[in-house]
């Protein structure tokens, strides 16, 4: 299986781009992030000419996630177990639900796409907001494995979280001043590789970024960072045996901001692994 994300910012506006990558590296699920449209708005058509089944989760022009697949996609489901909502001025445990979460199963595998909320600055709502989020995500991954410890399980998509130094390559962004690099962010990260999970992209690419703002000539300078990931529970990090960051989708007409993250997955491997000791982080 080779597995993808890609937060697309606005898949109307791309979905050309995002169709042809698809096709052209030959890949078999594919989470997108910030799709910016409701399910009903969605260019089903190019990626059912190309043999993908779509599951849209949206609710209106920001946000949104989405997951094609060329295998059957089941038990699809839009929240993660305690989920936060967020709105302005809003405070309290049934704040409406953002379009920011989509789980399914393909293959075998458990697939989440997420857009991390952004926290957009140290002193905005939206910050505490994210910790939040990130903090029940981590349970309830923890739940979910504890509970199919042997099912392979992905987190991926679009974290908005920097969480290393050489992960950083935009001088606009300080410790201390910028969120993305915050030490509850990072926290909040690690915390998710306690739950069970490890970056199965990192061992075998370690540098390299995969967001350039279109500000200010960023991508030609390389001045982006690293925020799109792909968590791996033990089972789904064994299956791995490589992985890519399409850097030149960054290029050409009309790019995202973001370029696709891939790996491939050896899933019948992983199975004659069955039955060694199980070890979680």
């Amino acid at each position: 299986m080779r597995l993808a994300t890609w937060n697309i910012n606005s898949i109307r506006a791309r979905v050309g781009r995002a169709v042809d990558f698809a096709v052209r590296e030959d890949i078999d699920v594919l989470a997108l992030q910030e799709i910016k449209c409701k399910p009903e708005q969605f260019p089903y058509a190019p990626f059912e000419e190309a043999g993908y089944q779509v599951e849209v989760h949206g609710l209106n022009q920001w946000n949104g996630v989405a997951i094609a697949s060329r295998e059957p996609i089941t038990d699809v489901t839009t929240a993660f177990e305690g989920m936060p909502g967020f709105a302005k001025g809003h405070d309290g445990p049934d704040a409406p639900l953002e379009a920011r979460a989509l789980g399914a199963t393909v293959g075998g595998v458990r697939v989440w796409s997420l857009y991390v909320p952004n926290g957009r600055a140290l002193d905005d709502p939206h910050l505490a907001y994210k910790l939040r989020w990130l903090g029940a995500l981590r349970t309830a991954t923890a739940a979910e494995i504890a509970a199919n410890p042997e099912r392979p399980l992905a987190l991926v998509g679009d974290f908005n979280i920097i969480p290393f130094d050489e992960d950083n390559g935009d001088p606009d962004i300080v410790v201390g001043r910028s969120t993305h690099v915050s030490p509850e962010e990072r926290a909040a990260f690690f915390a998710l590789e306690s739950a069970g999970l490890s970056d199965v992209v990192r061992p075998l690419i370690p540098t390299g970024f995969t967001y350039w703002d279109y500000q200010r000539l960023k991508f030609p300078r390389d001045e982006g960072v690293r925020i799109d990931f792909i968590l791996g529970s033990r089972p789904f990090a064994d299956a791995v045996t490589g992985a890519t960051i399409h850097r030149d989708e960054r290029k050409g007409e009309q790019p995202s901001d973001h370029v696709p993250v891939v790996v491939d997955l050896s899933l019948d491997s992983a199975d004659e692994d069955d039955d060694l000791p199980m070890i979680f982080a």
